[in-house]
């Protein structure tokens, strides 16, 4: 069993505007008849689903070794402390305080965040940006794996 896995899914509400998607593509086939707006329907709704689904599947979890978070692989040796972000300070590190070298894992829907050091010298990534609506369970999953 893994110590930490958390899939960084889409809020409901885009779901919802994925059938309005759905329904504004059935609206343009409207003049040319009713199977065409059923295909705009369907096909409009399949596609914003999509796009919602991929951008929702973003997954954070510690594997062995490693942080794993969406497409980046940090080795847990890699890693310095790590800083719990509430609402306030995750919308600081997103915005102004953001270093450009930085890896961001960055969910705007989600408020909270993880901010981890990253030692290695060999890398210039100052730090990795984890949006996470469990940033503390992180932080402890992170300070457990590294501990045994």
């Amino acid at each position: 069993m893994q110590p930490y896995e958390e899939r960084l899914t889409a809020p409901r509400s885009w779901w919802f505007i994925s059938l309005l998607v759905g329904f504004a593509c059935a609206l343009m086939f409207l003049p040319l008849g009713t199977l065409p707006l059923l295909g705009g329907l369907v096909g409009g709704t399949a596609v914003a689903g999509v796009v919602v689904s991929a951008y929702g599947s973003m997954r954070i979890r510690i594997v062995a070794d490693s942080l794993v978070a969406g497409e980046a692989k940090i080795p847990l040796s890699a890693l310095g402390d790590a800083e719990v972000l509430d609402a306030e300070e995750a919308r600081a590190w997103r915005s102004y305080k953001a270093d450009t070298r930085a890896f961001m894992l960055l969910r705007a829907y989600i408020p909270t965040a993880l901010k981890v050091e990253i030692t290695d010298p060999a890398d210039p990534t100052p730090y990795a940006y984890l949006s996470t609506r469990h940033p503390e369970a992180l932080k402890a999953a992170l300070a457990a794996v590294r501990a045994a």
